[in-house]
């Protein structure tokens, strides 16, 4: 299985708004996204930095609950 892309925080909230998933506040750093059937994740925005593939994979797998392949299509 290939490895997670590095993408930025900004990237990841326009991938995830496109099914679905809104921000609803932010707080410093970390913006707060829900979704209308009661998913939700936090996303820490670092300008001109990747998200970590650990992060990711973790908001892919247990906050968005969405495959690696699913989430390849969306990119």
């Amino acid at each position: 299985m290939a490895k997670l892309p590095l993408i930025s925080a900004v990237k990841l909230i326009k991938i995830l708004a496109k099914i679905g998933f809104k921000v609803t506040r932010q707080e410093g750093s970390h913006a707060f996204l829900k979704h209308e059937d009661g998913r939700t994740t936090t996303i820490p925005i670092h300008y001109g930095e990747n998200l970590d593939r650990g992060l990711l994979n973790k908001i892919l797998k247990h906050d968005i609950h969405i495959s690696r392949e699913e989430f390849e299509k969306l990119i």
